[in-house]
């Protein structure tokens, strides 16, 4: 598409919202699961560390 001004590019004919909202649940979903991924590395590596001081 051709728009004449950033106002009209971030308004996408009208659907600008829907397409920005979107990028912004996708945004959020994935930092929510790399947040989700650190913790879990965590909390492995300290099951494992603390199995290695048990024995």
């Amino acid at each position: 598409m051709n728009w004449g001004s950033w106002d009209e590019f971030a308004a996408m004919g009208g659907y600008g919202l829907y397409v920005w909202g979107s990028y912004g649940v996708t945004l959020a979903v994935l930092l929510v699961e790399l947040l989700g991924l650190r913790l879990r590395q965590r909390r492995a590596v300290a099951a494992i560390t603390a199995a290695e001081v048990g024995r």
